[in-house]
């Protein structure tokens, strides 16, 4: 249990640190030429572990008909959701995006209304902690909104949208192939529009060659793979809240190795987000255990 989690941890680390890859992949690259690349190299990266599970337990789904029925949906919302985020980093910090596109852990039960799931009363409380810090982190005293933040928030109802599409057709394939079909169609959309808006070239392609490896192999191969591992022993509200930590670690990592500065409000903002996130993914009986758990020792 312990190393399942720490796989989780380290996961969560990888891809909160990914912020501040991609805000430096904007030097060489536009959004959309970053995000071509780099889940292409995505893709690529999740061959050798492809063709192990092949090997091992063969490949679940991997018809034609279920392949494009699956990847293109699941391609065409990552698509989406990652060219918001990577737009909106031209704009905000890597602490602010990981916080807001965090949201989508709230979402995902909310918008999980429209296909008749439930949602718990603790879901409810936590949205509304996440919002108010929302609120603190992204909207100034004067009533100003950074253009950044509205992408990342528009961007994290797709982030949401994406992890239901991929609960709906997990049980019908492969994970490890799912999440190599999504990729190559997401990369495809990407170069496309980049080709198309963006100046594109080898030179500015090497030049963003450390940024584009962490986050297409670092971040999508290895923190993908360790999320495979680690959720096979974890308990699932633990894996919920320890990957929701990815958040704090873009903080960490947008302070620590880009200079960026969060203002008392801005922590403020950060801190009722998290709250509200980690409370969305806790059932209030295991809360209401904890709670009381002191109190029996003594």
């Amino acid at each position: 249990m312990l190393q399942s989690n720490l796989f989780l941890l380290l996961a969560a680390a990888i891809w909160g640190f990914g912020f501040v890859a991609q805000r430096l992949g904007l030097e060489n690259l536009g959004p959309f030429g970053f995000n071509g690349v780099r889940f292409l190299i995505g893709a690529l990266s999740l061959l050798p572990l492809l063709l192990w599970q092949k090997r091992c337990d063969g490949l679940q789904g991997a018809d034609i008909k279920t392949m494009c029925r699956a990847g293109l949906p699941l391609g065409f919302l990552l698509f989406v959701g990652a060219s918001l985020q990577q737009a909106a980093l031209q704009f905000t910090t890597a602490a602010k995006a990981g916080f807001i596109t965090g949201l989508y852990l709230v979402l995902v039960p909310l918008l999980g209304l429209w296909l008749r799931h439930k949602t718990s009363a603790n879901t409810w409380v936590g949205c509304l902690i996440a919002l108010s810090g929302l609120y603190f982190l992204s909207v100034t005293s004067d009533f100003v909104v950074n253009p950044g933040d509205l992408l990342l928030f528009v961007g994290a109802f797709f982030w949401a949208a994406h992890l239901l599409a991929i609960d709906h057709f997990a049980g019908k394939m492969t994970p490890v192939l799912l999440a190599m079909l999504q990729f190559m169609v997401c990369g495809t959309l990407s170069l496309l529009l980049g080709f198309w808006l963006e100046p594109i070239s080898v030179t500015a392609i090497v030049a963003c060659a450390v940024p584009l490896l962490y986050a297409g192999v670092i971040a999508t191969g290895v923190a993908y793979t360790l999320q495979i591992v680690g959720q096979r022993r974890a308990h699932p509200a633990h894996a919920a809240i320890i990957l929701s930590l990815e958040t704090v670690f873009a903080a960490i990592g947008g302070v620590w190795l880009l200079g960026e500065t969060l203002t008392s409000r801005a922590l403020l903002g950060c801190a009722l987000m998290l709250i509200g996130m980690l409370l969305s993914q806790l059932p209030l009986r295991w809360l209401a255990r904890a709670w009381r758990l002191p109190a029996k020792r003594a």
